[in-house]
């Protein structure tokens, strides 16, 4: 099921003839309206006119969210603000929010790409969404609010917060679709489960969680707990917020809009590229953004390139799951350390909780790295016997994943934060 058949299964060819025209025009509209780039292409000596290959991309300066900080508000608009229509911002989760804005034709870009990713992941008019994302200043609420609306389905905007509330919409309103970020996704799913309703008897079919970093085991935790098929999707307020990318229904990785955003993959100390396949930061560059366009931005997050073909018939390139940020790397004695590796050995322990916080304290001369889990009442209460047991086995899984012994603390269920938004599962007091 595609949403625009003709674009995006385009081929090869096609696609890289209108990325390089875009690209060209895109060039020209930055040098001519943003400070920032002008002021960059002349140090380089870029001509925005010289450029007559998709290759010539690596000749370009890469803009960073330190530099969208340092613009604030306003500074990287290409467009005058009274053709801007809407304001919003970043979730400014680790730092200063980026202020982004979007004309008429942003908006019914954006909506039109949004539709794309939703039908990919099995939306359709005949659909009732619920969109459990804060609606706010943080883009993925009304991006994925417009373009449910696009294509025709019945959108709720229930934004998040109140489990209970949440769940008794979703019964009496039968909700077929629920959007929201994977660990809300898992409340919801214990509230349904405390509250003594049988999630068979909701009408519930899929979920498309983003806006923050999850493992394959959460997805299966997902699906199991709620009864559904759950997709994964990708997008960023600095390019424009979701519907850059996302996974169809073969779940084999998400499916890059490519005829609107040029992608590369690099090796973040060395910022040179890297070979298909190898894990490295996403860099985007917007093709069709009027108000805000952007030229290699490091997004920080880590990725890989799929170019093989997709049983879907899509064309464009995949990206495997984001497994974590260049900044959320946690690096002990060392060792490199994401949260998705931790989390994706705890979830397929039984006894645990899909609830976990990790604390990294310095000792001494040594950095210690301690994890909070969460576990069923029956193993909190249990005999301290089978506690130790639990925690021996937790240790021994996470020595094999990620190499250092980590300390456990098992925790009553509920006691460990939940966040409405993005999961926050690191403090480091390193820093304190």
């Amino acid at each position: 099921m595609y949403w625009e058949a003709v674009n995006e299964c385009m081929s090869r060819e096609q696609l890289e003839q209108l990325q390089l025209e875009r690209l060209q025009a895109n060039l020209l509209r930055v040098y001519m309206n943003v400070p920032f780039y002008r002021k960059r292409f002349d140090e380089l000596k870029i001509d925005p006119d010289s450029f007559l290959s998709l290759q010539d991309l690596r000749k370009l300066p890469f803009t960073t969210k330190e530099d969208l900080r340092d613009s604030y508000p306003y500074g990287f608009f290409s467009v005058p603000l009274r053709e801007i229509v809407r304001l919003q911002a970043s979730s400014g989760t680790t730092g200063m929010p980026t202020v982004v804005g979007y004309t008429r034709n942003d908006i019914k870009a954006w909506s039109n790409l949004v539709a794309r990713i939703l039908t990919a992941g099995g939306v359709s008019q005949s659909d009732i969404v619920q969109i459990a994302f804060d609606y706010g200043l943080f883009t993925g609420a009304l991006g994925l609010h417009y373009g449910a609306e696009r294509i025709g389905a019945s959108v709720i905007p229930v934004s998040s917060g109140n489990m209970q509330r949440q769940v008794k919409i979703m019964k009496d309103f039968k909700t077929t679709v629920l959007i929201c970020t994977p660990s809300f996704g898992l409340m919801i799913a214990d509230a349904i489960q405390e509250m003594g309703i049988n999630v068979n008897s909701l009408s519930l079919k899929y979920g498309l969680f983003g806006a923050e970093q999850w493992s394959e085991a959460m997805r299966n935790e997902l699906e199991n707990k709620l009864k559904i098929i759950s997709t994964d999707n990708y997008g960023l307020s600095e390019v424009m917020g979701p519907g850059v990318a996302g996974e169809c229904i073969e779940r084999k990785g998400l499916h890059i809009n490519e005829d609107h955003f040029l992608v590369e993959v690099i090796d973040p100390e060395t910022l040179e590229p890297v070979s298909e396949g190898n894990t490295g930061e996403l860099v985007i560059t917007t093709l069709t953004r009027e108000a805000m366009p952007v030229i290699r931005f490091r997004t920080r997050d880590l990725t890989s390139l799929i170019s093989e073909p997709c049983s879907c018939g899509r064309t464009f390139r995949r990206m495997s799951k984001v497994i974590g940020r260049t900044d959320d790397m946690i690096k002990i004695r060392g060792i490199n350390i994401f949260p998705s590796q931790i989390e994706s050995v705890l979830i397929d322990i039984e006894g645990t909780e899909p609830h976990y916080q990790i604390v990294i304290e310095r000792k001494g001369a040594e950095d210690n790295l301690k994890v909070l889990v969460e576990v069923s009442e029956t193993i909190f209460f249990d005999q301290i016997k089978k506690q130790r047991e639990l925690v021996d086995t937790i240790k021994k899984r996470l020595y094999n994943e990620i190499g250092i012994s980590v300390d456990i603390n098992l925790v009553e269920r509920n006691i460990l934060k939940r966040f409405e938004g993005k999961a926050k599962r690191v403090i480091d007091n390193r820093r304190v």
